[in-house]
């Protein structure tokens, strides 16, 4: 098993597109929620795990004028990200290990990439110092169910979703649970809410869901 998660990605970088689009339930539609919920009039964007770039297109779309800042730690994936969108400034790094310049962007967007991140509460203060007043961070994850029994009814879904014909094979998904376990780090909604509510984020909401995934909204106060 690859020892990080960049590693992981970095490995299936040519089938991802594709493997995306057949483990997550509505994933096209989960990227167009997260951007009609995105602030206007943002110039400068950082985006977390960025991957092959499905959400940086999108968001590159919505705002064409914007510098866009693409973060992922596989570098493979970065560079077919770099070649769909050439105009992006690409950095390979962990991203909750970057430095980043404070109130420096008026939006921090990612899709199915902070729960790699253990501590939270640690990134969510990264983030907030980062954007500048009135920006907003705005994110697609997977979330932990509040009880056992819920988180559990997600789960069996996605599976579910995973094992329909012409999705994944067995090996793909027993691949998913092998890398969800070395490395994911699923955190409940009301916990995300209480930590970026402590990092200082206000108008807290969960705009989108399904299952286990869902869009969270927050914003720095002007």
């Amino acid at each position: 098993m690859e020892s990080t998660a960049g590693e992981y990605f970095g490995a299936r970088v040519r089938e991802y597109d594709a493997l995306i689009r057949a483990c997550v339930p509505r994933y096209d539609e989960m990227l167009e929620r997260l951007v009609a919920y995105l602030p206007a009039g943002a110039e400068r964007i950082l985006e977390l795990g960025t991957g092959t770039g499905n959400l940086a297109l999108a968001v590159a779309g919505r705002f064409p004028a914007a510098q866009l800042m693409l973060v992922d730690a596989a570098p493979e994936m970065l560079a077919v990200a770099g070649e769909r969108l050439p105009q992006a400034e690409p950095i390979v790094a962990r991203f909750e290990a970057l430095e980043l310049p404070a109130a420096s962007f008026d939006l921090v967007t990612s899709a199915i990439s902070l729960h790699h991140v253990e501590d939270k509460a640690a990134l969510y203060r990264t983030l907030y110092g980062c954007l500048r007043p009135g920006g907003a961070l705005v994110f697609a994850d997977q979330l932990l169910g509040r009880t056992a029994d819920l988180h559990g009814l997600n789960w069996e879904a996605w599976l579910a979703h995973c094992r329909l014909p012409g999705h994944c094979t067995e090996e793909q998904t027993q691949s998913f649970l092998d890398h969800a376990e070395a490395h994911d780090h699923y955190t409940p909604l009301e916990e995300h809410f209480e930590l970026l509510r402590a990092a200082g984020f206000v108008e807290l909401d969960c705009v989108w869901r399904n299952w286990i995934w869902g869009i969270v909204h927050a914003r720095r106060p002007s």
